[in-house]
Order: C-alpha cells, then sequence, then structure tokens
C-alpha cells in the first residue's frame, strides 16, 4: 500500500518546494521542476519565488537575457522555458497550436496553405526593421493581411496574421517579447530570433517526446501513463511509444504510478518529512498542473472541504483542477487562498487551525505580491472586479473555521 506521506514529501522534493532550490537561478529552476505554464498571469512569478525565493527583477533580468522565455509547446500552451529547452519545447508543440488554427482556417474560412505562406515571408521582412507590436505589425504587412469576417470571429481568428505569427513562433524564426519586461502582461512585440534554437535540432518528432517523457517523469514521477498522456496532448498509443525506451518501472506491483529506474534507490530510501514546510503555490504551478489530479494531495477528511469558483461552491475532492490557489504543507493540501488588490492582502482559509508555518507562508507571500506583482493574476482575462466574490467566500469560509 502506497504510503501517501511519503509519496507527497518525494513530489514536494523534486519540486523543490523544500527550500532545496533556494539561491538557484530561474532556468535551473525550471529545468529540475518543469516548464511554468503561463496564461500572462502570475504563475511563473509564484513557481519561482516558491522555490527560490527570486525577486521579480531577478526574473525579468533573465527574461531580458532570453535564459528563459515564453513558448508554444506541449499541447499548443504556452509554459515559460529554460534555454536548454527551447527546441525540444517547440518541436513537440508543432502538431497542436499553429497547426491546429490553420487547420481549422483553411477547412471552415477559406485560407489557402501558400497564402500563410507568403504571408509570413511578409511578416520576416516587416520584422527585419526591428521588433513591431501586433498593430504596426499589422500595418507593416499591409494588403498581405486579410479580415476573415463574422465566420472567423466566431472561430475566434479575426485576420490571418495570427496564424503567420503563430507559425514562425513554433519554427523559432521569430519570438514574442513583452513589451513591459513583465510575464504577467498580455502586451508583446515580435522579434525576429536569428539564432533560432530549432537551427541545430536533430531530433525526430516521436525522439523529441520520448526526451519530453524523460524529463516529465525526472520533474513529478511518479506519475501513471495517463498524467503523461494529458501533459504531452498525445493519444494513448502515441504516448504509450514515447514512453517505451524508459526505464519506468510501477512503485508497487499493480500501481500505475512510474517512477525512472534510475531513481528507484533514491525513492526506496525516501521517508516523509516531519517539520512542518509550507509553500502558497499557484492553481497552475507544477505540482498540481503537470499531473492534474490533486487527489493524492488531499486528506480524506479534507475532499468535502469547498473550493470557491464562479459557479459557487464545489467540493475539492474529485476535482481535476482547482479553482483556487492552494496552501500547502509538505504536498499535502491545507487551504486555500487569493490576493486581494484591493485590500492589499491574501485571503485564505485552511482546512485545520492555523500553524505559525502557514501564517508565515501567508505574510511572506502577500508581501512578495503586494511589493513587487502588484496582484496575483490567474490569467490574462483575471481581474480584481471578477475576483471580488471569490475573495469574500473565502474570507466567510475563514471566519467560520
Amino acid at each position: 500500500m502506497i504510503d501517501l506521506a511519503n509519496l507527497r514529501g518525494w513530489w514536494w522534493r523534486r519540486q523543490g518546494l523544500d527550500g532545496s532550490l533556494k539561491g538557484a537561478t530561474a532556468a535551473e529552476i525550471l529545468a529540475k521542476t518543469g516548464w511554468a505554464r503561463s496564461v500572462a498571469g502570475a504563475n511563473p512569478y509564484l513557481t519561482l519565488f516558491a522555490r527560490g525565493g527570486l525577486s521579480r527583477g531577478e526574473v525579468d533580468a533573465q527574461v531580458a537575457a532570453v535564459n528563459i522565455h515564453e513558448l508554444p509547446t506541449a499541447r499548443g500552451c504556452t509554459y515559460v522555458l529554460p534555454a536548454a529547452d527551447y527546441a525540444l519545447g517547440l518541436k513537440v508543440g508543432e502538431r497542436f497550436g499553429d497547426a491546429a488554427a490553420t487547420k481549422t482556417a483553411v477547412k471552415f474560412l477559406g485560407v489557402t496553405h501558400e497564402e500563410i505562406e507568403r504571408l509570413c515571408e511578409n511578416v520576416l521582412l516587416a520584422l527585419g526593421g526591428g521588433p513591431l507590436d501586433p498593430k504596426d505589425l499589422k500595418t507593416a504587412v499591409g494588403d498581405a493581411v486579410r479580415h476573415l469576417g463574422e465566420e472567423g470571429k466566431k472561430r475566434g481568428q479575426t485576420t490571418t496574421l495570427s496564424l503567420a505569427t503563430g507559425r514562425l513562433q513554433s519554427l523559432g524564426q521569430i519570438r514574442r517579447v513583452p513589451v513591459s519586461g513583465r510575464l504577467d502582461e498580455q502586451r508583446y512585440r515580435y522579434a525576429l530570433w536569428p539564432d533560432s534554437p530549432l537551427a541545430s535540432f536533430d531530433l525526430d518528432l516521436d525522439t523529441a517526446f520520448t526526451e519530453l517523457a524523460r524529463r516529465y517523469f525526472r520533474w513529478t514521477g511518479p506519475a501513471s501513463p495517463a498524467h503523461f498522456q494529458w501533459f504531452s496532448g498525445l493519444g494513448v498509443g502515441a504516448a504509450k511509444a514515447a514512453m517505451q525506451p524508459l526505464a519506468l518501472r510501477p512503485i508497487e506491483p499493480g500501481s500505475s504510478l512510474l517512477l525512472l529506474e534510475e531513481d528507484w534507490d533514491e525513492w526506496e530510501a525516501t521517508t516523509a518529512p516531519t517539520s512542518p514546510s509550507v509553500a502558497l503555490v499557484s492553481a497552475l504551478d507544477a505540482v498540481l498542473l503537470l499531473r492534474r489530479d490533486p487527489e493524492p494531495l488531499i486528506d480524506a477528511v479534507d475532499r468535502a472541504r469547498p473550493i470557491v469558483g464562479e459557479k459557487g461552491p464545489r467540493e475539492v475532492g474529485g476535482v481535476a483542477d482547482l479553482s483556487n490557489n492552494a496552501i500547502l504543507d509538505r504536498g499535502r493540501l491545507i487551504g486555500l487562498w487569493e490576493y486581494d488588490p484591493v485590500a492589499q492582502e491574501i485571503a485564505w482559509y485552511t482546512f485545520s487551525p492555523t500553524t505559525p508555518e502557514v501564517a508565515q507562508a501567508v505574510s511572506e507571500t502577500a508581501g512578495y505580491i503586494r511589493e513587487q506583482l502588484g496582484d496575483a493574476r490567474s490569467f490574462s482575462l483575471d481581474s480584481p472586479q471578477s475576483r471580488a466574490s471569490t475573495i469574500a467566500a473565502i474570507r466567510k469560509l475563514a471566519a467560520q473555521d
């Protein structure tokens, strides 16, 4: 029988939430613990603060130096990656994202592949004079861009420009540069990428997915084939094929949770942490999102505890995604939080009486957000107004306990 305390403690250490990565750079943290999901929200900053104590300035400096960068990758989603993984990230994203958008445009909107190729050439010429934001880029390419009308709007594609920029990003020929230098804002310029990471990358797609699987199980193993399938966006057969070359073994007979053979001795020697170790993380943090299976992190007695979303409270047990940010202690989910930018404080509650360690973690995270980020949006459309009812509900839950 799997000892959940040991398993959680293993994930906690693997994710660097035990303090072992204090002093590491942003690139080192992301390489060791996994890519940080980015949707113009605070998750990348919270990820690096929780693990390495990094300031926003330190993170932004690594963005400016292109030591870390936001790229379209697994499942066509955007993540912040370390430079060592740029080529791999782009390669495993090539079936998704821009490819899916192009397929839709060709099938339903009368766009041709030749039209997109011509537009790509015009975009590259326009960016030869320097980075441009989407509005100026559209002006620069002129009639090479066309509107896709009401039908395009229904399908989320108002012009053909996004098809070209998406394709060129996936090919590593251009990159998006945040206007403010920040990862939690959604204003970008496009710039040429003359030293494209794909220029010297020679892995075929199948081998690339095997390398993704290897990294994945280092980041968050033990994990199941289904967990990796979700993260990679592959079908059942393709995910199995990607994992097949790896030396993976179940952590106990009959378990679906697999571990790299190279980690086995360390796994057998692992013991559950005995001292409290608390961190406040985003709902999109890798400790949650890589497996998208919070159930092992939740004690049975806490499964009926409520999480709060736009549609009202739901029981935390059985959900694939948390609708609130998480308070964790040694890998166990012990509470939830949201940032209130009006009061400039964190609204939070825990499933059991507050400990000094929890109070300290809340205070430190609130100070970081207040002084360095200003807010902790979950995604681009998140706002203080949209979050107000959730914050009020969390405060009510805290008052009841």
